[in-house]
């Protein structure tokens, strides 16, 4: 199941119930009105944001405040980084219900951004010479296995840091049932690679894939001979004075961890004790603030130096910002895959960039080399579908810091109002049943009207049965192997996809026996001679 699935197939369902509600209705239904906040989705138009640094900073304030209503999302904090200088920090709504504004040391989930920390520890590793980007993962997990052997040969450690190691990105889905707090988490779920078939040859495409960092992880821990989570305290979050980042949820709430939240329906629901996939740390799972990762976008803007502290060279880090292979999902381009970022353009400016989704907390964050400036935004609220919803806010905060138009792609506008329409398919349903109620009655009592065949008894029977086994269809995708990793990620649609899905599927034959056996009482009646009307 991929991303045009869910999207296109409950657009579907929603579609076809309404044109079955208007056949039984027989009157026009109303016309969605146009999303009327699409558009602040972009950043305020003309040649550039106000002059002056406080008017720039501000414009960015008040962008993001924008789209927190917009999106009815919980709390959210902000950094902005100049040079070897955090220029300015902001927090908005709650960290938690009923709290305070998140402050700069405030901890958030980042989701993805784990991704280039795990790229930064590779590449260190790199240059200390314990590990070599070209050589087979073999070499540093002689277990290491896909489906077919000589692919497993062939990956190398670059082809995970730009993920094109053919792994599908299923591969990296761990459903919640599978997880456990064992120390070889990682490893155990990197060896049920054994069995993955590659959707792509080695180094053919990139294929975003979490399973490709998990394994960077491990490649980490042989490489260095410490764990992983050690290895990043002792060489990154020490060195650069990142005091605030955690790799444990408990650690992480005892020094105030915002409360995430996850979306119902585009409603925020507080989730304080989701399961954590420990065991894909390294892809995805670090705790940060917004002043540490002010501090860490330092770095990566200074050639590897905050201070007098180096945490990789100048040519380390650009080889980590130096887009390899280009990347899209659904027709739309993310530029081009580096190494735990992505290095594209926003307008005419170069911008090195990555965001994070988990199922309570986002995050975004980028990189303007050319004008020394970063940004970080932490959200205390996702799912699966608000990924790309968190990419444009964050791009478009990110197009108000640099001065760059940026115009949002419209799809991905309307996701929040697709979320909320979801809910049209159990009113749709219901209307669907009373309106085949009604029909039933009106043929009891003109027996007359149900008797014939024709377009008008095909009208009638057939063309419901459309939207209820495309509704049906939603169902098979919380029975595959995948559904629990749905539950977890994408709660609303679960519940609806079970529940709707399978009413769909009952309803169906229910329907079918109902109009059919009307039918053939109207035929056994002599009198129902003239025809459906």
């Amino acid at each position: 199941m991929n991303a045009k699935e869910f999207v296109f197939g409950s657009l579907l369902a929603g579609t076809a119930l309404a044109a079955t509600r208007t056949l039984f209705a027989k009157t026009g239904s109303a016309k969605p009105k146009p999303n009327s906040t699409g558009s602040d989705l972009a950043p305020p138009q003309g040649d550039a944001p106000p002059r002056g640094e406080a008017s720039i900073y501000e414009a960015v304030d008040a962008y993001v405040e924008r789209q927190m209503r917009r999106l009815n999302m919980p709390g959210a904090a902000l950094a902005i980084v100049q040079g070897d200088r955090i220029v300015h920090q902001r927090g908005f709504g709650r960290a938690r219900p009923g709290g305070e504004p998140p402050t700069p040391q405030t901890p958030f989930f980042i989701g993805s951004l784990t991704k280039s920390f795990t790229a930064l520890a590779i590449m260190q590793l790199v240059k200390a010479g314990k590990v070599e980007l070209d050589a087979p993962v073999q070499r540093y997990l002689p277990w290491f296995r896909v489906a077919d052997p000589q692919a497993s040969a062939q990956m190398t450690v670059r082809h995970l840091l730009n993920q094109t190691s053919g792994l599908p990105e299923s591969a990296g889905e761990i459903a919640p049932s599978a997880l456990d707090d064992l120390p070889d988490g990682t490893e155990r779920q990197a060896r049920t690679l054994a069995s993955v078939k590659l959707s792509h040859p080695v180094g053919a495409v990139c294929q975003y894939c979490n399973a490709n960092y998990d394994l960077l992880g491990l490649v980490v821990e042989a490489a260095s001979g410490e764990s992983y989570a050690d290895y990043l305290q002792e060489q990154i979050f020490t060195p650069l004075e990142m005091n605030h980042t955690y790799v444990s949820r408990d650690v992480a709430r005892q020094n105030g961890l915002a409360m995430g939240h996850r979306y119902w329906f585009a409603h925020p629901i507080a989730a304080p004790d989701l399961p954590i996939v420990q065991r894909s740390l390294p892809s995805g799972q670090l705790i940060s603030t917004t002043e540490d990762m002010a501090r860490y976008l330092m770095a990566h803007l200074n050639g590897g130096r905050v201070g007098d502290t180096q945490v990789l060279s100048r040519s380390g880090i650009e080889e980590l910002h130096r887009g390899a292979v280009e990347y899209g999902k659904m027709g739309v381009s993310a530029g081009r895959y580096a190494m735990g970022w992505f290095d594209g353009e926003l307008g005419q400016t170069r911008v090195v960039w990555h965001s994070g989704a988990l199922p309570d907390f986002g995050a975004y964050t980028a990189l303007f080399p050319e004008q020394q400036m970063g940004i970080v935004l932490l959200f205390n609220a996702c799912q699966w579908w608000y990924n790309p919803v968190v990419i444009e806010t964050g791009m478009g905060a990110a197009a108000v810091l640099a001065g760059e138009p940026y115009a949002p792609t419209p799809y991905f506008s309307v996701l929040p109002l697709m979320l909320r329409g979801q809910l049209l398919i159990p009113l749709l349903q219901i209307a669907d049943v009373a309106a085949t109620v009604g029909l039933l009655r009106r043929w009891r009592s003109e027996p007359d009207r149900s008797s014939s065949g024709g377009r008008s008894w095909k009208r009638h029977l057939l063309l419901p049965l459309i939207p209820n086994l495309v509704i049906a269809l939603m169902l098979r995708s919380v029975l595959r192997k995948r559904g629990e990793y749905l539950k977890l990620y994408m709660p609303d649609y679960w519940w609806l996809a079970a529940i709707c899905g399978s009413f769909a599927l009952a309803w169906s034959f229910v329907r079918t026996g109902l109009l059919l056996g009307a039918r053939r009482k109207a035929l056994a009646n002599p009198e129902g001679r003239h025809g459906l009307r």
